[in-house]
């Protein structure tokens, strides 16, 4: 049996913690069933966002209309646009496995390990032991149990980027991020989207009214049925008939596509990876369980990541890694903040958000909430932006920003310039000391800040 230094499982955000081992000198193993670079890479951001990209276009072009502009899509080249996914992907793979075959004490296992006793995976038949370890094992698509479901072809976002032609119609089972991204894109290029969300509103963590206006603009070019869950499944030729039933009222409502893609959540890797058998417990869907060091309930075993399912970006995960390697090796231990972390949802509005919803801060503090339209300051108004807000929460008492919302065109971009602030402390006049640019969009940070009401 061979013993490392580190070993590390998964390699998407793993990758922070293989660099940094191994240019500490140490002798790394790298547990990965590939391929390279995980979820992000090949699954996940940057293949979706090569998709929303040309989405994007489209919308604009068809909303031009408003501005007095008269533009026509003569084709949407579908196959063009899934091939330019690959480029990417492909070029990152081969950096990838050459900083792999160029390192020192480096050995990477592709293949699906899992361990067989304290601190020991079995990989590829062998056993090797590791003195520290690294779980960034990661998450894959939930499939519900659907009636039907396993007996026919459905998409996921792992298989949904080898399609070649453009689906007629598609039904999304979902209501997440990844049910309302692809609904977007697929809408876009001219598929006839209908989504079947089980909750009673659309991207559930998000504020409710921006969950409700993003409902009202999906719904111009979509189907979209909440409180829906879908009961049953069955191919009829070449195409798919999906059953949903109302939980309010009981109606059934049946749809038929040519495609099937199930956004229904994520599923922890754990149970793959056996991490019971070295003593790491995990929660009641199988994430790991990690205090706020990242420490698992094993001593020496660290996990990070969609493994542990707590903020499931790869930013966070890029964060997590850090935190997870510095209290490793660090006799001072840094705890992993969760409180400001931001995210985006690249739908069409775009969505970004950063720290507490509105509800989460009336928990605990007294606050004050700040409200302003796109259409409130200069450059929104040139946009004829008329429907996309921000929402800002403010503890009353000491005047930190608790959280901040916004959907509407830039919103990820937006958002940058408070969740700085917030990382500094949160106090608002580290963002209103600062000259805005007249007129620009970032001005709808200041005008949501002067906004400001009792809650």
């Amino acid at each position: 049996m061979k013993t490392y230094d580190v070993i590390v499982v998964g390699s998407g955000s793993g990758g922070e913690i293989v660099d940094a081992a191994v240019s500490h000198g140490m002798t790394v193993a790298w547990v990965d069933k590939g391929p390279l670079g995980g979820t992000c890479l090949n699954v996940g951001c940057i293949p979706s966002k090569i998709l929303i990209h040309p989405a994007d276009r489209i919308m604009e072009i068809r909303e031009a209309k408003k501005l007095g502009i008269t533009a026509e899509i003569k084709n949407i080249n579908f196959h063009a646009i899934m091939e330019r996914i690959r480029q990417p992907i492909n070029e990152s793979h081969e950096a990838m496995q050459r900083g792999i075959d160029q390192a020192e004490n480096l050995e990477y296992y592709k293949g699906e390990g899992h361990f067989i006793k304290d601190y020991t995976l079995e990989i590829l038949g062998k056993e090797i032991q590791g003195e520290k370890i690294f779980l960034g094992s990661g998450a894959r698509p939930l499939i519900p149990p659907i009636k039907g479901l396993d007996s026919i072809p459905f998409l996921t976002n792992e298989n949904v980027f080898d399609l070649t032609e453009k689906p007629d119609s598609m039904v999304i089972i979902g209501g997440g991020y990844i049910a309302v991204e692809f609904a977007h894109f697929f809408s876009a290029v001219g598929t006839t989207v209908t989504i079947f969300q089980r909750g009673n509103r659309l991207i559930p963590n998000a504020e409710p009214e921006i969950s409700e206006l993003l409902k009202r603009q999906l719904e111009r070019r979509m189907h979209i049925y909440l409180n829906t869950e879908v009961v049953e499944v069955k191919k009829q030729g070449n195409m798919i008939t999906v059953t949903g039933k109302d939980s309010l009222n009981g109606k059934e409502v049946t749809v038929t596509a040519e495609k099937i893609l199930v956004a229904a959540g994520r599923k922890s890797n754990a149970d793959l990876l056996k991490v019971e058998n070295t003593g790491v417990k995990t929660d009641t869907r199988d994430y790991i369980l990690v205090n706020e060091y990242l420490e698992t309930s094993k001593k020496n075993i660290w996990a990070f990541g969609d493994a542990i399912g707590k903020a499931m970006f790869k930013h966070v995960a890029n964060e997590e890694a850090t935190v997870a390697w510095r209290n490793a090796f660090h006799d001072h231990k840094t705890k992993m903040e969760y409180h400001t972390i931001p995210y985006a949802v690249f739908t069409y509005p775009e969505i970004a958000a950063a720290g507490m919803t509105e509800e989460e801060a009336k928990k605990n503090h007294t606050i004050l909430v700040g409200r302003a339209r796109y259409s409130d300051v200069a450059k929104g108004g040139a946009m004829m932006e008329h429907d996309g807000f921000t929402k800002a929460i403010v503890d009353k008492q000491t005047g930190k920003i608790l959280g901040f919302h916004i959907i509407g065109p830039y919103a990820p971009m937006l958002i940058q310039e408070v969740i700085n602030a917030m990382a500094l402390g949160g106090d608002i006049s580290l963002l209103t000391h600062g000259l805005h640019i007249h007129p620009a969009l970032p001005e709808l940070i200041l005008r949501t800040l002067g906004n400001l009401s009792e809650g």
